[in-house]
């Protein structure tokens, strides 16, 4: 990952360290991928891109250890502060680039990142790096934005604006193809929407000077069109979209 893409990456994290935990669709479907990973007491975890440790604190009530890894200081201080606040022993945090993990090879049982692929620029490196990391027998989830093919560029320019340090959302079949070529096995698939009012996301944002105003026409002027692919809609006098989340989870295979 190139040192301006890190740096980008770092400036909007270190705002949004707060109030990325506050958002109310930022905690939904934790359920979902915990029944997807199946985490067990004599599992050690891996979360990548763990932010303020949303997921990584719910694997631990079900983990034997699990580790957080984030490139961004702000973000693993609130995750420490999540940990201590739910007296949560059994949790580590790492400062790091998901793309060159410092891990050797079979080092987890579950490897689990998600919302970081549309961040990356080279998301193949990231799952390769994972996978290396996985114990054999071990499971890699992912979870992230997937649209539909004719509706990415569109959500990609509207995400630009809101956090440049976006890169791209993969299609759905490029997120496909990217796990079930990945040589994991028994993949699983499941899918959810997260659900954002746009005042909220706005509020939790930090969009270029001038930039917001034009946020809001682009997800304003689609409702009722949806060539963004999130839906957009009034509800209860606010503007509110859903954004699709897939999920996949694969096992990495034993060696004969």
């Amino acid at each position: 990952m190139s040192s301006s893409h890190h740096k980008r990456i770092v400036e909007q994290f270190t705002q949004q360290a707060i109030p990325f935990a506050q958002l109310p669709g930022h905690l939904d479907s934790l359920d979902l991928l915990l029944e997807m990973a199946r985490p067990t007491a004599v599992d050690t975890v891996l979360d990548l891109a763990c932010g303020p440790g949303l997921v990584a604190c719910a694997f631990a009530r079900h983990a034997g250890q699990v580790t957080g890894m984030d490139l961004t200081p702000a973000m693993l201080e609130q995750a420490a502060r999540r940990q201590q606040e739910q007296g949560l022993t059994n949790l580590a945090w790492q400062q790091g680039d998901v793309q060159a993990l410092p891990y050797a090879a079979d080092s987890f049982s579950l490897v689990i990142t998600r919302y970081s692929f549309h961040h990356l620029l080279d998301p193949l490196q990231t799952l390769s790096e994972m996978i290396r990391v996985c114990k054999p027998g071990g499971r890699v989830l992912v979870a992230d934005v997937a649209l539909p093919a004719k509706k990415a560029a569109a959500y990609d320019q509207l995400e630009l604006l809101r956090d440049p340090s976006h890169t791209h959302a993969l299609t759905t079949t490029e997120f496909s193809e990217l796990l079930l070529n990945s040589g994991l096995h028994d993949c699983t698939q499941a899918s959810y929407n997260v659900e954002l009012e746009l005042e909220a996301q706005l509020r939790a944002s930090f969009p270029q000077p001038g930039d917001e105003e034009r946020i809001r026409q682009l997800v304003t002027e689609d409702i009722n069109v949806d060539n963004l692919g999130i839906a957009a809609r009034y509800q209860d006098g606010a503007v509110v979209y859903s954004v699709p989340i897939s999920v996949y989870v694969g096992r990495k295979g034993v060696q004969p």
